[in-house]
């Protein structure tokens, strides 16, 4: 490390922010540091049966500083003065009202536990109501200002997230001047911004999710917001009309940050964006390759030419934004708005007899950690057939194909020899072929692809669900060797940022930590789970027609 200089990745989660110190000549990490959100842990703020999920600034600010310096006192006194540069990745679209100075109205007197005034996490579907009404209020228009987005608007987005709020809050309504992307604050934070008209907006987050496009010259006009709801009258020109790309500096660590981190001020602080687009750039992502990040819910990023998709747009994705994953290329992103979470929730309701009823800490403790890997276990060897018991993975809404998460989940076929293995089973195939409809729908609007990479908690760590992924898809599947994808991408954009590197082509290709493994599929089960596949589809389209 004699001739090194280094970078920091800043991976901020659902669950915590994680931050890793990297070598920029091999990628190799240096040291790391995950904080999980402690008021987040409680449940503050929460009300999972209305779907509300908000997240207080001080967490991610406590989290931000506990994790450099403990990354800095791991790695030894020399090293600090070598750092060059930051790069962070959010979950997204999380936004948050702000006054003037692009404060959360958290961190005012007043607003300290209103969870309006909080971050409105990603899997928030309290707008659902506000999504429904852009997705008709669009259809009068002449310019489409959805064709970017899949031609679908979903209430863990932006706009649907601002109106909800704004109706819903009188107090924050007097208060809210502007609505920030988690991504861009950071990085605002970090720089000492304190005018919000300066704050450096990723196209990451205005792209994907606040219909941004340079296709119809930024935002969509305020008559468009203002005649849907008079309450956003005015908020464009209290947003921005430039957007940056993530290897494009935000500005140098402000003096109060410094001395917090114990760091120069000449560190470059870089652009800011959304997790599963760094991630798929720290995953080493090629052209028209499915970069799966997988784990509460999953984004799929797929990147091509610009030129090869002039003409194209995909209906029912997340959005396709040049810039947005590699600058210079179109950036695509899909996903499922529950993976890991439709585990998590099978665990949970298996585990709530132990978590009541047993007095044992360190039980209750070991049922928890053992669940997932034990129903996998015994999963994996249970016969394939046609009609076993069949799931749709719809617990948290669908993402997509077709964003609309007012749909619910099912599981059909069961009798007296169900056991939690075999229901296990069926909601690891559901995901599964949550996964390969996205396929299906990249494949139908002509985008090929050519293979699948995974990347995040899930692949690395579940062989079974991996397995099963790769019979359904009838693809093989490469599993990348980093296990930090998301905070390596996010140093691989400070490398960037900081001028060591030109392109974010070549942080990938100097600093990607490459493959491990490659799950091929079974050709004895991939027919049978094709017309299993087929069946979720029906069962699919049944859900929806009672959901109307």
């Amino acid at each position: 490390m004699a001739g090194s200089s280094f970078v920091i990745g800043v991976d901020y989660g659902t669950d915590s922010v994680r931050s890793v110190l990297v070598d920029t000549i091999d990628g190799k990490e240096i040291a790391s540091s995950v904080f999980y959100y402690p008021r987040w842990k409680k449940g503050s703020f929460c009300n999972p049966s209305v779907n509300q999920f908000r997240q207080h600034p001080l967490d991610y600010m406590e989290g931000l500083e506990t994790t450099i310096t403990a990354c800095l006192q791991q790695a030894g006194k020399d090293i600090a003065g070598r750092v060059k540069a930051i790069g962070i990745d959010t979950t997204g679209s999380s936004p948050v009202a702000v006054d003037k100075t692009g404060t959360p109205l958290a961190l005012l007197p007043g607003f300290e536990d209103n969870p309006n005034a909080m971050f409105v996490l990603w899997k928030d579907h309290t707008s659902v109501k506000e999504a429904a009404e852009i997705n008709k209020h669009a259809a009068r228009f002449e310019t489409n200002y959805l064709q970017f987005v899949g031609g679908i608007y979903s209430s863990e987005w932006f706009w649907a997230k601002l109106l909800h709020i704004l109706r819903e809050d009188e107090m924050l309504r007097t208060h809210c001047y502007s609505f920030v992307e988690h991504c861009d604050w950071i990085p605002f934070l970090l720089t000492g911004g304190n005018d919000v008209h300066k704050m450096k907006r990723g196209v990451c987050s205005a792209g994907h999710k606040a219909l941004w496009a340079s296709g119809f010259g930024g935002l969509p006009p305020n008559e468009f917001f203002s005649s849907l709801d008079p309450l956003l009258d005015g908020f464009t020109k209290r947003l921005f009309t430039e957007t940056y790309t993530a290897d494009e500096p935000a500005g140098n660590l402000s003096t109060e940050w410094a001395a917090k981190l114990g760091l120069s001020t000449d560190v470059v602080i870089a652009v800011g964006a959304f997790d599963a687009h760094m991630g798929a750039v720290g995953g080493q992502v090629e052209p028209y390759h499915l970069s799966k990040v997988m784990g509460t819910s999953t984004c799929d990023m797929l990147v091509a030419p610009v030129e090869e998709m002039e003409g194209k747009l995909v209906k029912g994705i997340c959005g396709q934004v040049p810039g947005s994953v590699i600058p210079g290329m179109m950036g695509l992103e899909a996903g499922q708005s529950a993976f890991g979470d439709v585990y998590a929730w099978f665990r949970n309701l298996l585990n709530w007899p132990v978590e009541h009823l047993c007095k044992d800490e360190n039980i209750k403790q070991q049922m928890a950690d053992q669940l997932i890997a034990a129903l996998s276990s015994e999963a994996a060897k249970l016969p394939l057939h046609v009609s076993d018991e069949l799931a749709v993975d719809w617990l948290n809404g669908r993402r997509t194909p077709d964003a609309d998460q007012s749909v619910k989940a099912a599981i059909i076929n069961l009798n007296l020899g169900t056991d939690a293995p075999r229901i296990f089973k069926a909601l690891v195939e559901a995901t599964c072929f949550g996964a390969r409809a996205i396929v299906e729908r990249f494949v139908e609007q002509g985008i090929p692809v050519k293979g699948l990479i995974g990347l995040g908690g899930v692949a690395k760590k579940s062989p079974y669900i991996m397995q099963v992924m790769a019979d359904v898809m009838n693809m093989p599947i490469r599993i990348h060797r980093s296990e930090q994808t998301c905070a390596a991408g996010a140093a691989m954009f400070a490398a960037t940022a900081a001028g060591i590197y030109s392109r974010v082509e070549d942080a990938m290709n100097a600093m990607g930590q490459g493959f491990d493994a490659t799950y091929n599929p079974n050709p004895a089960k991939t027919s049978l789970y094709t017309e299993r596949y087929n069946r979720y589809k029906e069962l699919g389209n049944f859900i929806e027609q009672q959901n109307t």
